[in-house]
């Protein structure tokens, strides 16, 4: 590639980086503030966590709609970022988890804005040979930071929320600043729209995309946020530092695990391999509803496999379509609200307790039942080129 070209697409997987570490930080920060600090219910933890991903869902749409019409509006995206930085310093000023589900809300809106744009402009500025590969080695970067953050939590705990939201902040406007001074080197590359005669389609509709990554995100929603770090900690009677550190773990290595996946779709099928992760992600809350430490963390592990490995994989096939920046931004809304509507079930679901048939089971997650069945005959049905 291009040095310009090049440098840009660097530049933001950097910004991957750096934005996942400021969010991964606070992310067990606030949650454990929540639940412990506020005194707060699981289900209201869900709503804190949700709140964020029912915001980002209705932001991500309207950032691929404005970019449509004007792609110097990418900047946007840059700027929004920053805006976490001053957005997290509310956190330690609340006294009821009804207020911080309010700054969640402010947080996933400027997330919404952030990430899609960052997204499609990987896809679109990364040759078609290659698309899937770059973008997973992007969602990598986030995923050693997810671990990062994690164990940055752990090491700052005796700082409190106020001197954690400090590190957070200061990344936050790091990231802002990496991503402006990327799209201004990738801005020929940037074509949010383009005439659908004579353009060469995606390999599967992109309706089918849209269903398939709605389904998938309603189930993975167990392992979104703060409900999950909860979750672990009370099901497996973890201390807070180990949680955050074990699930940082089992993050990385569903990411690394999930670029293989993407050169297998790159170089073999991205329709097979979207089966695969579409099978994956139906038996995960399966596995994790199982109350014992392997089977937990292994249905985290594959939720997360399917997710990250379906995250690239989608973007390349959209980003195909002519109205490609519209097409990602969409995927990210579908699956922001279906997270948000995963995440209330799970906190709603909570209150059944556990079941006891030979095994302890967790009701909540066998609630997703359907939704997995659902999942999987949409994997059966899946037809398409490679």
């Amino acid at each position: 590639m291009e040095g310009r070209r090049l440098t840009g697409i660097v530049l933001l997987i950097i910004s991957a980086f750096t934005g996942t570490l400021a969010f991964r930080l606070a992310t067990p920060a606030i949650a454990f503030y929540t639940r412990d600090t506020l005194s707060a219910s699981m289900l209201a933890v869900s709503i804190v966590s949700m709140s964020f991903v029912l915001a980002r869902a209705f932001s991500s749409v309207f950032g691929g709609f404005i970019l449509e019409k004007r792609k110097s509006l990418l900047h946007i995206g840059g700027i929004a970022m920053m805006g976490n930085a001053l957005a997290v310093h509310l956190y330690p000023l609340t006294s009821s988890w009804f207020q911080v589900a309010g700054i969640k809300l402010l947080n996933g809106f400027l997330n919404g804005l952030s990430w899609p744009m960052a997204q499609f402009v990987v896809a679109v500025a990364t040759p078609k040979d290659i698309r899937a590969r770059v973008t997973a080695v992007y969602f990598f970067f986030g995923s050693i930071a997810s671990l990062l953050g994690n164990y940055a939590y752990a090491y700052t705990i005796d700082i409190g929320l106020s001197g954690q939201m400090w590190i957070s902040s200061v990344f936050f406007v790091l990231t802002g600043l990496i991503m402006i001074t990327s799209y201004l080197l990738l801005n020929n590359w940037v074509v949010p729209r383009r005439e659908k005669k004579g353009s060469q389609g995606p390999s599967l509709d992109p309706r089918k995309v849209l269903v398939i990554a709605s389904l998938m995100a309603v189930i993975v929603a167990f392992t979104s946020g703060e409900i999950t770090y909860v979750y672990v900690s009370e099901a497996l009677g973890l201390e807070k530092g180990e949680t955050a550190t074990l699930l940082g773990w089992v993050g990385f290595f569903a990411s690394l695990m999930s670029y293989f996946a993407s050169w297998f779709a790159d170089r073999v099928s991205e329709v097979g391999m979207i089966k695969l992760t579409t099978v994956l992600a139906g038996i995960s809350p399966l596995l994790a509803a199982v109350k014992s430490a392997p089977t937990v963390f292994l249905g985290i592990f594959l939720a997360l496999f399917a997710f990250q490995s379906f995250r690239p994989i989608s973007r390349k096939v959209l980003a195909s379509y002519h109205r490609s920046s519209l097409a990602i931004g969409g995927v990210n809304g579908v699956q922001n609200l279906s997270t948000f509507i995963g995440g209330v079930f799970f906190g709603l679901a909570y209150s059944v307790g556990e079941i006891h048939a030979g095994v302890t089971l967790n009701g909540a997650l066998l609630a997703f039942s359907p939704v997995s069945i659902a999942l999987l005959l949409q994997a059966l049905r899946l037809k398409g080129g490679g």
